[in-house]
């Protein structure tokens, strides 16, 4: 039980070490200085489930099979913030350059993967921008959106497109007006044929990546904030192996890459190309 008076748990030195080496061998997120945001920010967690040590929460975080746990706690320790139009210039760069460049270049198919989509924001947004970019062609295009994250309960959440209003606040008005139903007072829902070009899958970025043909634009912005050196530069050499010749990664403007670990060609902050 715990003390009266004490709302803070300590982690051990032999606790902290298998978690975090837990936590960074599967998802490479490197908790090595956090310590005390660990034990500031779980230890209501723990209180909630009527545990008293580290230990036991430990127990019941690495065998949960569903990954639910997990992401509960990556949730917590990590600032997962998500709304349309967020860095808008990215998709003001894929409406105006990536865009007509791709369609230029490929024949009625374009794959798009958002990677750590979360609940589904970002993947719906570029779902708007392709549909005003192509207008009446689009019929004549596949721009299905692949949209992967960690966490089937946020998955489940993206796929219903439901959230509040101050989620569409990035957005032009009138993209609200077309892209989204008010099912409350404060309450809106994407719209079933945006929803519909996206496909929401569970992932792993730390594990292979299954895929059928390479991916045109990759979307993968504000996950790699925490990773260490090592594990960013081999997530790098995964995607550019899974991109597309002239193809697109957008990572977020708080990340960096090493232009010497890569060979994308750097177009502007936060946007890099494949070389064709």
């Amino acid at each position: 039980m715990w003390p009266e008076n004490s709302t803070l748990l300590e982690i051990t030195d032999k606790e902290f070490e298998e978690l975090t080496k837990f936590v960074y061998g599967k998802y490479g997120i490197d908790l090595s200085r956090k310590r005390k945001l660990i034990e500031g920010r779980l230890s209501n967690t723990l209180k909630a489930k009527n545990m008293s040590t580290f230990e036991q929460y430990m127990k019941t975080l690495f065998a949960d099979k569903t990954g639910e746990e997990m992401h509960t706690f990556l949730n917590k320790i990590t600032t997962n913030y998500s709304y349309f139009g967020r860095e808008n210039d990215h998709f003001d760069f894929l409406m105006n350059h990536a865009l007509p460049s791709l369609e230029r270049r490929r024949d009625g198919d374009l794959r798009t993967w958002s990677a750590g989509c979360s609940s589904g924001q970002e993947a719906y947004n570029i779902a708007m921008v392709m549909d005003q970019y192509f207008g009446p062609r689009k019929k004549a295009w596949d721009t299905t959106i692949l949209a992967t994250d960690i966490s089937m309960n946020v998955l489940n959440k993206a796929k219903e497109g439901i959230y509040p209003g101050k989620d569409l606040e990035g957005l032009p008005p009138q993209w609200r007006q077309k892209y989204f139903a008010r099912i409350s007072n404060d309450t809106f829902q994407v719209n079933q044929n945006i929803r519909d070009e996206v496909i929401f899958r569970m992932s792993n970025l730390m594990e292979p990546f299954v895929y059928k043909k390479p991916f045109d634009i990759i979307f993968c912005r504000n996950v790699m904030i925490y990773f260490d050196a090592k594990t960013t530069a081999a997530l790098l050499r995964k995607f550019y192996d899974a991109t597309a010749k002239g193809g697109y990664l957008f990572i977020g403007h708080s990340e960096a890459i090493d232009k010497r670990s890569t060979d994308y060609v750097c177009l502007r902050p936060a946007v890099y190309q494949k070389p064709l």
